[in-house]
């Protein structure tokens, strides 16, 4: 029977031995989820300092929106570059790049910078943010084997949520506290994003299942030594995957077993263009709540600053546990065999087709019954990072970053719309915004719920659309093998 007490601590071998590589790829999966965290309090800061930013700066809710729109401006841009890029260079330097960069961008408004200088910095830092999502993943499923991917995946979706769940109050206390005020809300994130980037350089590595050449060397040298383990102890050993181009099963079984193929091949399948649709209604809804939401709870609710704080975290508090189900629920699954397409694709469209509903309802409602189901249908909408795992399985390690980065960038041009859409239908509505230091009057407060109910009927109808669409197309199976099939490999 083998021991551990003869291999030496720091190789790969003893690591899963002795269980520490697990360990060790939870405490990254860890970090990311706080990358995550201040990725999404970056976003939700803008809409908790609209009151006073708008006020202050003399801006109008068209203007307002416009900069909300603003974030998404390069974000497609950069996150697409970056994505191929990652199938270069180690994640882990894009990690912490990205860090520092969003930390320092943070700072020119806690010192005194005005309207332009809003817009520009919201601009960077969406370039800045681009990438996060498929590097993120990229990063997290270089520690984990392809049927163990999909919690991780959802817990680092679930840090998405977690920020604005935990930003928002401390924020909202920062806005609202005279000493403090408005702009520290942005200098708070700075310092926050500053931490966090130290300790990545300190503690962020690449995993055994990494795309880079270290990591294949790692993953093959990790599943030699555990078959030896298990060997010399007397179990059998897991046979190795062999990828079955006619076969009708999982394609996460072979998944890390596929060639390259050519990227426009997949750019345009069915598959990839359901994860588009359906994750620019995601980006919408995201957009909504992190520049919208809060005036929405203030003009139409009439709550107060603090209050805003914690309702605002509500709706990702549904996402944070509709993608902790999701995720279990498709680990579940696919270790009984389910393949990838239910597992992960129709589970997903489904839930976007009940967002879907919720919106559309949402326009027949007021006052706390439609914070309620504000709450509901923005909550389920916060699933994104679902669509971009499902169709990272059916391409192999080394392109899935690019994949997954330029389904985030054409994603996020719902984010584009959805400030300014709204911002546009207030103004349309007739609302106008009040002075600094005045609440707006019942007759104002009226016209923005009229503005903001369009969108939310229009957005509903979409979102139902766009989930059926995905619960019969998002089928990463089918694509991998019909590209695999297609193509004569000679690496």
């Amino acid at each position: 029977m083998s021991t551990t007490q003869n291999l030496a601590d720091h190789t790969l071998r003893a690591a899963i031995a002795n269980g520490k590589m697990n360990r060790r790829a939870w405490m990254v999966t860890g970090m990311l989820v706080l990358f995550q965290i201040v990725n999404f309090a970056d976003k939700a800061v803008l809409g908790l300092v609209a009151d006073p930013a708008m006020r202050e700066l003399g801006l109008t809710a068209g203007q307002f929106g416009f900069i909300g729109s603003a974030f998404f401006f390069l974000f497609a841009i950069v996150g697409v570059i970056v994505g191929f890029l990652a199938g270069k260079v180690s994640t882990r330097w894009i990690l912490l790049t990205m860090g520092i960069a969003w930390a320092v961008l943070q700072f020119p408004m806690l010192f005194g910078g005005g309207a332009a200088i809003l817009l520009v910095t919201r601009i960077l830092l969406g370039g800045a943010e681009g990438p996060a999502t498929p590097i993120s993943l990229q990063h997290a499923h270089g520690w984990f084997n392809a049927k163990e991917r999909g919690l991780p995946s959802s817990v680092i979706a679930a840090g998405s949520t977690l920020g604005p769940i935990l930003a928002a109050p401390a924020l909202a206390w920062i806005i609202a506290n005279p000493a403090l005020g408005w702009r520290w809300a942005f200098g708070f994130l700075g310092i926050f994003g500053l931490l966090w980037s130290v300790a990545w350089l300190l503690l962020g590595r690449d995993g055994p299942y990494s795309h880079s050449t270290a990591g294949k060397a790692q993953a093959k040298a990790g599943a030699i030594s555990l078959a030896e383990d298990q060997q010399q102890a007397g179990q059998k050993p897991e046979p190795v995957a062999e990828f079955d181009l006619q076969g009708k099963g999982s394609i996460a079984d072979s998944s890390d077993l596929l060639k390259i193929v050519p990227i426009r091949r997949v750019l345009g399948s069915w598959m990839f263009v359901a994860a588009v649709l359906a994750g620019a209604g995601c980006f919408w809804a995201q957009g909504f709540l992190t520049t919208w939401s809060p005036k929405y709870l203030g003009s139409v609710v009439a709550l107060t600053p603090e209050m805003i704080g914690l309702v605002s975290t509500f709706p990702w508090v549904i996402g944070a546990i509709a993608l902790l189900v999701l995720g279990f629920g498709s680990r579940y699954l696919m270790k009984r065999g389910v393949t990838v397409r239910w597992a992960m694709g129709a589970l997903f469209g489904a839930t976007l087709l009940i967002s879907g509903v919720c919106f559309s309802i949402l326009p027949f409602l007021s006052g706390y019954a439609a914070v309620a189901m504000l709450t509901l249908g923005a909550g389920t909408a916060m699933i994104y990072p679902l669509a971009p795992t499902a169709i990272a399985f059916s391409v192999c390690s080394r392109q899935r970053a690019a994949l997954m980065a330029t389904l985030t960038g054409l994603a996020s041009v719902g984010g584009v719309v959805a400030p300014a859409m709204v911002g546009g239908l207030m103004d349309s509505a007739g609302y106008i915004p009040s002075p600094k230091g005045v609440a707006d009057s019942a007759e104002m407060a009226e016209l923005l719920a009229q503005g903001m109910n369009a969108s939310f009927g229009m957005i509903g109808i979409y979102l139902v659309v766009v989930g059926i669409f995905c619960v019969l197309m998002l089928n990463p199976d089918r694509t991998a093998r019909k590209l695999q099939t297609s193509f004569t490999f000679t690496g």
